[in-house]
């Protein structure tokens, strides 16, 4: 697992090239945020040992296997260590592919793999753990969540966007790595999600699949306008 660090508190995590989880530096330890695909786990406890600081919490983005598919095991390794996800995507982290009236009737896309570990407590935009707030992020899936850290203004967000291959909204085809527009569950709701972590104004931007981003504005602007024509979708 190929480690890196970006400003103070972000370290990234990266499997296969291009899957990435991530630690973020709290006063009490770790936070985990999503916990790669199966078989990560060995790889994540070491890097926390190198780091030196004890893993305390797990934050997931969403519930597909390449960002939950290590959770049973780091679960069963640190016992005590808190599991969060949003409220809503908690549904589909327990199997329930139902959607609300209220939502597009389109089915979630992708794989939700069948996990034994519940979350610890779920999670609600605006909340605030620790540094980071909870900012909803819905597209890629339902119930899909970011994370802002407000010490630096760094923007966790999961599969919202990708930078695999160049930076993309998520439902966005890309020749290089076309899995997160594959399995994206509704187009114009991950525009409108784009739009709305563009406007938080992130100082750096860190996706699930792909490279750090440093001062990320001008290419979000770029991938927003690539994007467009999911408002006709």
């Amino acid at each position: 697992m190929r480690i890196s660090t970006h400003g103070d508190y972000l370290i990234k995590l990266t499997r296969f090239t291009a899957f990435n989880c991530y630690l973020v530096r709290q006063d009490d330890g770790l936070v985990l945020i999503d916990t790669g695909l199966s078989g990560s786990a060995a790889g994540i406890l070491k890097a926390a040992q190198q780091i030196g600081q004890p893993i305390v919490r797990i934050l997931l983005t969403h519930a597909h296997a390449d960002h939950v598919g290590s959770l049973d095991a780091l679960a069963e390794a640190l016992p005590g260590v808190e599991v969060l996800i949003g409220a809503r995507e908690a549904r589909l982290l327990a199997g329930d592919m139902s959607l609300d009236a209220d939502e597009p009737q389109t089915p979630p896309r992708g794989g939700f793999p069948r996990v034994r570990t519940q979350p610890t407590r779920t999670l609600q935009a605006g909340e605030q753990i620790g540094s980071l707030e909870v900012i909803a992020a819905p597209g890629h899936t339902p119930g899909h969540t970011a994370f802002l850290d407000t010490r630096d203004g760094t923007l966790i967000a999961g599969d919202a966007l990708y930078s695999w291959g160049g930076l993309a909204v998520s439902g966005k085809l890309t020749p290089l790595f076309p899995f997160p527009a594959l399995a994206t569950w509704h187009k114009p709701t991950a525009l409108r999600t784009a739009r709305a972590l563009r406007a938080l104004e992130p100082t750096r931007l860190a996706l699930g699949h792909g490279p750090v981003i440093e001062r990320p504005a001008e290419r979000l602007d770029r991938a927003i306008a690539a994007a467009r024509a999911f408002e006709r979708a």
